[in-house]
């Protein structure tokens, strides 16, 4: 039997199951062997892909019309989070310059010891992104600061950026300011409240043995010199404004979270009272410096080699290579959908799950495999939603567990795909390869497995679908 359906309309052709996970696994293979196994950058290995499977489409019998048409809506979906990208550098920059990430570097040497340095991020990045309810603001502002931290006490990078991810994706996954939180209840039909409340029945057990795990990794941490401590606190000192003042940006940036201003005003303005309250500070700094800063990022000059490079970094142009590798990643998710290619598959998913346990994983499986092919957190969410919410509902399920895996399987998870939009963003601002981080960030694996488990325990709330399961 051949794995091509043919269709009754002559213009455009029908993929049948077979064909599309044939595609499907093509895809993933070309991504996985370039980007995992012969460490590319992502950016090639899309592009690759994405034109494999354009040329694919036009020989299969779409148009050249239909392929630009998959390729523009995909990037439509993508606007918000491109220009997020482009505030953050300037965020990052800004706050550079202005001594807010510097301050919080040098309280945080204070205050953190080397053995508790790990789980001490990790909540302090939960609080702050349930706080400003963006996992993104927590890794380019407190995570930088971090990986600075680790940085001088001798902690393996990739090791402090896992615990930073860990803790942002967590804390955004229960904020009801988050914007993939609300999607989810949204998509689910149910208010972000209840939500959040079922969300901690596998958040909450998460967190926990996370807490745990990073204080034992730790505990095995070794002792530094307090003297590279105070080297590193003596050059932020004299190289940067340290004072609490230049904590004011992140203060503005929470009460404009908590006003609900949406993600890019709020980082906009951040960074415009950042670039204020450092020139109040050094009013000698000319307009044409500040907007340098902001286009090509902030460039330090301590002479502390340490320090300037971790602190030289930000600007529009730094989020230039990730833009590139978002376009293609989601020019490749557009001709996906547009082949409907991923509606093929979900469709077929959700015609065989019968129980609630095969529902959940189905779900979550869905929700993984768009990360992995779309590489967008949002999509994530909507595409599992839309399909899956009718066998929720004809299995006698409440639509909270539902959206509970959405949030878990779909906007955690994208964290750790190399090429998603999260983990290209997270890997562009503490400039480390996501390789490296991706084992270490254990939140979104271990939520993963717990939603996953928790789905084989839940029960059908009617007589109904009670009758239907057993059946």
């Amino acid at each position: 039997m051949s794995i091509f359906k043919k269709s009754s309309n002559k213009a455009e052709p029908v993929l049948g199951f077979g064909e599309s996970l044939a595609v499907l696994i093509v895809i993933l293979c070309i991504l996985g062997y370039l980007i995992i196994f012969a460490k590319q950058e992502p950016q090639a290995p899309l592009f690759i892909a994405f034109t494999v499977l354009a040329v694919y489409g036009k020989l299969r019998g779409f148009k050249w019309d239909t392929v630009m048409d998959g390729m523009r809506s995909g990037l439509r979906a993508g606007v918000d989070p491109l220009v997020i990208f482009l505030s953050i550098g300037v965020l990052i920059a800004t706050w550079i310059f202005s001594g807010t990430i510097p301050t919080i570097m040098y309280f945080g040497f204070k205050i953190i010891s080397v053995q508790f340095f790990l789980p001490t991020v990790f909540i302090v990045c939960t609080l702050v992104g349930v706080a400003c309810g963006s996992s993104f603001t927590t890794v380019s502002t407190m995570g930088i600061a971090f990986v600075g931290i680790g940085a001088t006490l001798k902690i393996n990078p990739g090791l402090t950026a896992g615990v930073i991810v860990s803790g942002a994706f967590c804390g955004s996954n229960i904020s009801p300011l988050s914007g993939t939180t609300n999607l989810a209840a949204s998509v689910s039909h149910i208010s972000i409240y209840e939500h959040i409340r079922s969300l901690l029945i596998t958040d909450l057990p998460a967190w926990t043995i996370c807490v745990v795990l990073y204080t034992v990794l730790g505990l095995n941490s070794k002792q530094v010199s307090l003297s590279a401590v105070h080297h590193m606190m003596n050059g932020l000192a004299n190289g940067f404004w340290i004072s609490g003042w230049a904590l004011l940006p992140v203060v503005l940036l929470i009460v404009l979270a908590i006003l609900q201003v949406p993600a890019i005003p709020s980082l906009g303005l951040g960074s415009l009272f950042a670039a204020f309250l450092g020139w109040t500070h050094a009013p000698a700094t000319s307009i044409t410096t500040i907007t340098k800063t902001i286009m090509m990022g902030y460039v330090s000059h301590t002479g502390n080699k340490t320090i300037d490079t971790l602190l030289s970094k930000g600007g529009i142009a730094s989020m230039l290579t990730s833009l590139a590798l978002i376009v293609f990643a989601l020019a490749l998710g557009g001709l996906l959908i547009k082949f409907n290619i991923i509606n093929t598959i979900i469709e077929h998913l959700s015609g065989i799950v019968k129980t609630p346990g095969r529902l959940s994983l189905a779900t979550a499986i869905t929700c993984v495999g768009v990360n992995l092919i779309v590489g967008e957190h949002y999509l994530a969410i909507i595409l599992p939603g839309q399909s899956f919410i009718k066998s929720f509902d004809r299995l006698g399920l409440k639509r909270k567990f539902m959206a509970r895996i959405l949030n878990d399987a779909g906007a955690a998870v994208n964290a750790i795909v190399p090429w998603s939009v999260s983990g290209v963003f997270i890997a562009g601002a503490l400039q480390i390869n996501p390789l490296r981080f991706i084992p270490w960030a254990f939140f979104p694996f271990i939520v993963t497995i717990l939603v996953i488990a928790v789905g084989f325990f839940l029960k059908p709330t009617d007589q109904t679908a009670a009758d239907a399961v057993t059946e």
